[in-house]
């Protein structure tokens, strides 16, 4: 593995358990581990309790006085909508309405906003709210100072309760805690549809958490397992379902925009497309019989290419073939059109659907 790529502070954590490690988003992460696979990492997830080491996440803080105000500016959601002590999920676009990232945005109070980017994307957003900060307002890269578990799952409450950890907050809402020597930050958040929850944990105490988890039968999950189980929601990933390209209005996340605020980036361009209507949008795609797609395959009605999947994967919950693709708006195509996926030369039949695959229970 390249000596470029970060590594968690729980590397020798995932080499010990038998991980099959990866790169991803410039990190060297575990995909899947020994003796369990993507099949029962998933599975544990939808019916008891995984955890997933998500440090390659980015963190940044911004601060001083009227930082919430200069990030609501910013970024697409509202953060006036939530109080402190709650996240809420936004988009960092650019002047032609295209998504540079998404992420989480957590509100300490109207000077303080902490924020948790992609991986990749950190520096960029960093760079951007910087560059725009106002005298007085810092913004600080925090990339390697914090690591993230996610512990998603029905059972996820429960686990953590019998650690001494709170669970009884709502759902995108935080609080602090602490376990042994580590103090962590509790939020009610996920990527996987399930009840669950993410610590944000200083980079040196990961291990007391990582362990206890481990220690109280959570089964540890690789970015596999992490990948079907959003997809099976819906959920976009920043490079596939949101880009430069693709804007929150083409992806239906335009439930992520502050539509009447005064100002955000990118704010005229996704007016005028949202007034226009997006020329293509985010769809579901089920196939109706066997075969697996992936992203960047061509997608047809009465033998017209309409659309190209963005994501593809076999469900285990639904034990079929699912996929996100963008699909051209006109003709419009209604839930139930049976259209055609060119899977490597072959068109496999598949049914448009709208996500999510699965019944959420985030909350």
């Amino acid at each position: 593995m390249s000596a470029e790529l970060f590594r968690s502070p729980l590397h020798e954590r995932h080499v010990a358990l038998g991980a099959k490690l990866a790169p991803f988003g410039g990190w060297e992460m575990p995909l899947e581990y020994a003796g369990g696979g993507v099949l029962k990492e998933h599975a544990a997830v939808r019916e008891a309790a995984g955890v997933f080491d998500v440090s390659h996440l980015g963190k940044a803080r911004v601060t001083g006085p009227g930082a919430a105000e200069f990030v609501n500016s910013c970024l697409t959601n509202d953060l006036a909508r939530i109080a402190p002590g709650k996240a809420q999920y936004t988009l960092c676009c650019d002047e032609s309405g295209g998504v540079v990232d998404d992420l989480i945005a957590y509100l300490y109070g109207p000077d303080d906003v902490f924020l948790i980017p992609n991986a990749a994307n950190t520096a960029e957003v960093v760079r951007r709210l910087a560059a725009a900060a106002p005298a007085g307002v810092s913004v600080t890269g925090q990339h390697r100072d914090h690591a993230i578990l996610a512990v998603q799952g029905p059972e996820s409450a429960s686990v953590l309760s019998r650690l001494g950890l709170p669970t009884d907050h709502e759902y995108m809402s935080f609080t602090e805690a602490t376990l042994g020597d580590a103090t962590l930050i509790v939020c009610r958040t996920g990527y996987t549809g399930e009840h669950g929850y993410e610590l944000v944990i200083r980079w040196d105490s990961a291990t007391t958490v990582w362990d206890a988890l481990i220690g109280a039968g959570v089964r540890p999950c690789g970015l596999g397992a992490r990948d079907t189980l959003r997809t099976e929601m819906g959920y976009p990933l920043h490079g596939q379902e949101l880009s430069l390209d693709i804007s929150p209005v083409q992806a239906r996340a335009g439930w992520a925009v502050g539509w009447s605020k005064p100002a955000f980036w990118g704010r005229d361009a996704l007016l005028a497309e949202k007034a226009a209507g997006p020329r293509r949008q985010l769809r579901g795609l089920e196939l109706t019989g066997r075969g697996i797609p992936r992203g960047h395959m061509a997608v047809y009605a009465d033998g017209v290419q309409v659309g190209e999947t963005t994501s593809g994967t076999f469900s285990p919950t639904k034990k079929a073939g699912i996929a996100l693709a963008l699909i051209d708006t006109a003709p419009a195509l209604p839930d139930g059109t049976l259209v055609e996926i060119d899977i490597r030369g072959r068109r496999t039949e598949a049914r448009l659907v709208k996500p999510p695959f699965v019944q959420p229970s985030v909350r």
